[in-house]
């Protein structure tokens, strides 16, 4: 599935978070975005998953009008996971997965539904919190539980604000592991905001860097991630190290006076 961004701006009333932004995402493809914070990440993964409209601009999914498609037919086709849900404490883990299918349930849930929530649980390993409660689980614990979610939904694409926030390190991995998995396999596209710059370097097939709104840079991990554009937009000297197991992102740091109150 393709998803095309062309010419997008969004506002928040008069202000343009989201200013001229064009890329197209293949299938198959992971694209990280990235920036320093209100550089517009958020608000454009927004926009592409149908909750905030543009003042300019269209998206596309497959050639169709995302402003014209039915909210339902959206769900089918994009799994979006925001950075936070609305908590429903007095859910279940499986009933929360199970919502997920909500785009596809008729009149009843149906065996196909049911195969699709346990698949959702095993690909993300949570077979042992499915009959827990969700205010009975940690804060990184909830993340994969709606990662299932979205799993669940069976879309051809993914849009994740920030999936590896509140995890720890083994589990950030496991889900950009699981991320990269889906894209090979099942050749779903995946668009995910990142604020770790070497997973994003490590993870993606593309990258594109926003500064104020604006796509300050677009390409792949070598020619976008690079310590003079990451100097211009975050102002932070970093270098670039390489290992065996991949290139890390390192910042310099800096000597700094703090004043004592």
């Amino acid at each position: 599935m393709k998803i095309s961004v062309k010419n997008v701006c969004i506002y928040y009333d008069r202000f343009k978070a989201i200013d001229d932004v064009s890329f197209e995402l293949d299938e198959g493809e992971i694209l990280s975005l990235v920036g320093p914070n209100g550089s517009g990440k958020s608000t454009l993964i927004k926009g592409i998953a149908g909750i905030l409209k543009p003042k300019q601009g269209k998206i596309y999914i497959d050639g169709m009008d995302l402003s014209r498609m039915d909210p339902k037919d959206v769900a089918k086709c994009i799994g979006y996971v925001p950075q936070n849900f609305q908590q429903t404490f007095f859910s279940t883990v499986v009933d929360t997965v199970l919502l997920g299918r909500k785009p596809h349930i008729r009149w009843k849930v149906t065996k196909n539904d049911l195969e699709a929530v346990q698949n959702a649980i095993d690909t993300m390993g949570i077979n042992e919190l499915a009959s827990k409660m969700i205010s009975q689980i940690s804060g990184g614990e909830r993340q994969k539980v709606y990662i299932a979610r979205a799993l669940a939904q069976d879309p051809r694409a993914f849009i994740f604000d920030e999936p590896t926030s509140n995890l720890d390190i083994k589990h950030q991995l496991e889900v950009l592991e699981i991320a990269k998995m889906l894209s090979g396999k099942r050749k779903s596209s995946m668009l995910m905001a990142l604020h770790d710059l070497t997973l994003a370097y490590n993870y993606s097939d593309r990258v594109i860097m926003l500064k104020k709104g604006r796509t300050f840079a677009m390409g792949t991990p070598e020619e976008v991630l690079t310590p003079e554009n990451i100097r211009e937009v975050y102002d932070v000297n970093v270098d670039i190290l390489e290992s065996r197991h991949g290139k890390y992102i390192m910042p310099i740091k800096k000597s700094m006076r703090l004043a004592c109150v």
